[in-house]
């Protein structure tokens, strides 16, 4: 310290994330980004319960701290505790604003909208017409004038440096071992994930019958073991795909059988994945499987996994309707074929191997 100078303490920052376990994912590339810009800042991560455990995994962006937000205490009583100097609001409801504000937080920056302006020290507009949901996130770490370019003069959803990123840990992928060792798959198996459900609703899920078929022929011709992997809510559809299969193939149910954190050790054993529009498929994606995403009636523009991987549409005058139910005859998944799913796993099981055999 030189005369009067004195230095100023670290900024401590704090990003709220998203509610949902695919918009989390789809927003890492903005923490990240957060955490080059601001590399003398502390930054914590508050999360829900639910998807908390993400963050102990590397997600790129160097060291985060994370704290969980349980139903009690409330949210802005658990911020109001790590006294910070500032928070990114990723959700975009009056909420997530009132909270930060109840919690004593100076600075709170987030998109403005949902009545929430007056309640954010820095409001930024949100980008006009639709773009990628993880763009959107990063659209906002730039509207408040921090440089999210990572090196490259662009910043889109085609670099990959803007593509999430999920490095799972090896005790997490050892613990994900020892439980398909516990179901008698040898290391070694190759195996295809699979996530029949969809939390949004009915309207996003490929037929079950559909499912049985591509694990029975994924079996028969490529010698993998199916995972069912999912909510507990998606059980009825793991009953519904086990009791369609012939009796010579065999299935892993683990749907509502994993917390999160074995959810991602089980998905990094993978050599491909088949999954709805989900925050599966989105998880699936950033740990690196090569992923067949089917998509009916959301918008795939806005959604689909970002990386090398196969979205599957049908393209009907009705889509993407957002509808939870369809109304009509279903014509968007029914119209994505046995077949076309098929053929994009095997092609990607030819290139990448076996992921269990390989650690």
């Amino acid at each position: 310290m030189k005369g009067d100078e004195v230095t100023a303490a670290p900024l401590r920052l704090v990003v709220r994330t998203p509610n949902w376990l695919g918009d989390a994912v789809m927003a890492l590339p903005a923490i990240a980004a957060l955490r080059r810009a601001q590399p003398d800042s502390v930054v914590t991560v508050a999360a829900p319960a639910s998807i908390a455990p993400l963050f102990d995994e590397d997600t790129g962006g160097g060291p985060l701290a994370s704290m969980t937000l349980a139903a009690s205490p409330p949210e802005s009583q658990s911020l109001g505790g790590g006294r910070f100097d500032a928070a990114l609001l990723l959700p975009n409801s009056f909420r997530s604003a009132w909270n930060a504000r109840q919690a004593g937080i100076p600075e709170r920056w987030g998109y403005a909208g949902s009545f929430r302006r007056l309640l954010l020290t820095r409001p930024v507009a949100r980008p006009s017409g639709p773009v990628h949901q993880s763009t959107y996130y990063l659209e906002l770490v730039r509207g408040l004038g921090l440089d999210v370019s990572n090196g490259s003069e662009r910043t889109d959803r085609d670099q990959p440096s803007d593509w999430p990123r999920i490095l799972v840990r090896d005790s997490t992928t050892h613990r994900a071992g020892q439980l398909l060792e516990r179901h008698d798959v040898r290391p070694g198996t190759r195996l295809v994930g699979f996530a029949p459900g969809a939390a949004y609703g009915h309207a996003k899920r490929w037929p079950p019958g559909r499912v049985a078929e591509v694990m029975t022929r994924v079996t028969r011709e490529q010698g993998a073991l199916g995972v069912l992997v999912g909510a507990s809510g998606d059980r009825d559809a793991g009953r519904e795909i086990e009791s369609s299969l012939p009796p010579d193939v065999r299935v892993l149910n683990l749907i509502g059988r994993t917390d999160l954190r074995m959810l991602m050790g089980v998905l990094a054993h993978c050599g491909a994945f088949v999954s709805n529009d989900s925050g599966a498929m989105h998880l699936a994606a950033a740990i690196g499987v090569p992923v067949a995403a089917i998509f009916g009636p959301t918008d795939d523009r806005v959604t689909a996994p970002l990386g090398n991987h196969d979205v599957l549409i049908h393209q009907v005058f009705c889509r993407p309707c957002m509808l939870r139910d369809c109304p009509i005859d279903h014509r968007c998944m029914k119209g994505i074929t046995v077949d076309a799913v098929f053929d994009v796993v095997s092609a990607r099981l030819g290139r990448s191997g076996d992921r269990m055999e390989r650690r």
